[in-house]
């Protein structure tokens, strides 16, 4: 009788447990799914346009003033010897750009991105939602096929600062037709602050990849009218490698960025030039100031990677040269601070990278799979510091008239269509003013330094002749070449650097 007892309080228990759980999924199934919030960290990717690297403050230049930037360093990790690989044209930020966001190296996606994989896309696979705004130079349909979100979008290479054609991404993918709207730095800036505040008030249930482009300070070199001035055209010196003109002809010495100015350079010409490129710089930074300020007021940065480069360097008077089409250090190098949710605070790298290493590492920083048939290395143990390099040399290249390679060390430049090298000690000359090639005693250097040149030339299938029939001289006569100015120059700069310039017919060509 006792067991018969103890048997029914048993099997009521079991039905009594059965019954809640049927309760209790019924009640669950009424219930919101909760999602789990976002863990991984946001990316914030800020792009200059034709910044040297030592156009900031954090390198140790006291007369510019960024101190937004230098903060970022202050608070990350800054690299001194990052590079852009090169380019196949005159116009090196397109390829520049292109090999940022594929990951690949020029001679594996030149300067077009239509069917690649690109840097937003792999994060945006990955779970992250993606907004880009400001200058996008690899054709439209790439924009569109690698975020989600846009606006005030220019899709060139160059424009009047004051008068940039901007479009916006449409709900159905596609980019809107151009309007012409305010100051570059400020409409991109705009954009991206309008992006953060809108994503701050949802859910943030997925991490987001916000990248701001500035054309800024690539010229036309026509700060916003509150900066004009900032810096006095007297005051900054010249670079160190000053040079009134090229010593010799490796290429088109009137190409679009060396008409700038007229030839000989001249002191004050280079001081007013550096006076509004450090303007536009400025002004850049003093936005950046703003981004970074709303990523404060609505609680993004503290989970929120901040990357801060340039797509190219500039001479702007070093050699006698002002744009970007060669191979010297104030050139190729460009400014590369990463900093946030696990980066190491006030340190600095010399380790040899490229931009187009950041996709990689910028994917095992966030804790994504690792991109593939990518080209770049991923730096991201030399943040985290379990390793001190990636690489042991770096190439770099201009159409098929110029090649470099550097060590830690050495660097050498090669003119194959001179048949003429220039050897440098960057540690004792980082200015690349005392060519050591021509002396006895640096020939077997020059001799090892062509053999890691040639082995790069073929490992990074490049297509460049290094032995042609055909060698070019290398003198040239400077007052051959013409200064024109293109459609894009405002009247500022037209009354500034153009007022020796006829332009009765030249503004009618190029409009």
């Amino acid at each position: 009788m006792i067991i018969k007892k103890y048997i029914f309080i048993g099997l009521c228990f079991i039905f009594l447990m059965v019954l809640l759980s049927f309760v209790s999924k019924d009640i669950t199934s009424q219930q919101p799914v909760v999602l789990k919030k976002n863990t991984k960290p946001n990316v914030l990717f800020i792009f200059a346009d034709d910044q040297r690297a030592d156009a900031l403050g954090a390198s140790g230049n006291t007369y510019i003033q960024t101190p937004n930037i230098d903060k970022l360093s202050d608070d990350g990790v800054r690299f001194t010897n990052s590079y852009v690989m090169g380019g196949h044209h005159g116009a090196i930020c397109a390829p520049s750009r292109a090999m940022l966001m594929s990951g690949k190296s020029l001679y594996h996606v030149y300067d077009k991105l239509n069917g690649i994989k690109t840097m937003p896309m792999h994060f945006s696979e990955n779970g992250y939602e993606t907004f880009g705004t400001g200058k996008w130079h690899n054709e439209k349909t790439s924009f569109e096929a690698s975020f989600q979100h846009g606006d005030n979008v220019f899709i060139g290479g160059m424009a009047n600062h004051y008068n940039t054609p901007m479009r916006r991404l449409e709900k159905n993918g596609k980019l809107s037709e151009p309007v012409k709207k305010g100051y570059s730095t400020d409409m991109f800036t705009d954009a991206a602050i309008n992006y953060l505040k809108d994503y701050s008030k949802g859910k943030q249930e997925n991490p987001f990849f916000c990248y701001i482009a500035y054309t800024a300070p690539h010229d036309p070199r026509s700060p916003r009218e509150d900066y004009i001035g900032m810096y006095s055209d007297t005051e900054i010196p010249v670079p160190g490698n000053f040079k009134a003109l090229h010593p010799f002809e490796f290429d088109n010495m009137n190409v679009r960025d060396e008409i700038l100015g007229p030839w000989p350079r001249t002191p004050e010409l280079i001081q007013a030039s550096l006076a509004d490129y450090y303007a536009l710089i400025s002004h850049m930074d003093n936005r950046i100031g703003d981004v970074i300020a709303t990523l404060k007021k609505q609680g993004l940065f503290e989970n929120t990677i901040i990357v801060y480069a340039a797509d190219n360097g500039l001479a702007i008077g070093s050699h006698g040269l002002l744009g970007k089409q060669d191979l010297y250090e104030h050139s190729m190098k460009v400014p590369l601070i990463i900093s946030g949710p696990g980066i190491p605070k006030d340190k600095t790298e010399d380790a040899l990278v490229y931009l187009f290493d950041i996709f990689p590492s910028l994917a095992e920083l966030c804790d994504l799979p690792q991109p593939i048939n990518v080209d770049g290395k991923n730096f991201a143990p030399i943040i985290k510091g379990t390793e001190t390099k990636i690489r042991e040399s770096l190439y770099t290249t201009y159409r098929n008239t110029t090649r470099a390679v550097r060590t830690d060390e050495w660097k050498l430049i090669r003119y194959p269509e001179r048949d003429f090298t220039q050897l440098f000690n960057l540690k004792s000359d980082p200015l690349e003013i005392k060519n050591l090639a021509t002396l006895e005693e640096f020939k077997p250097k020059v001799e090892q330094m062509m053999i890691l040149l040639e082995e790069w030339h073929s490992e990074t299938d490049d297509v460049a002749n290094m032995n042609p029939s055909i060698i070019l001289p290398l003198a040239y006569d400077y007052k051959k070449l013409k200064q024109t100015p293109d459609k894009h120059q405002p009247q500022y700069i037209l009354d500034k650097y153009f007022k020796d310039v006829d332009l009765k017919n030249t503004k009618k060509t190029n409009q």
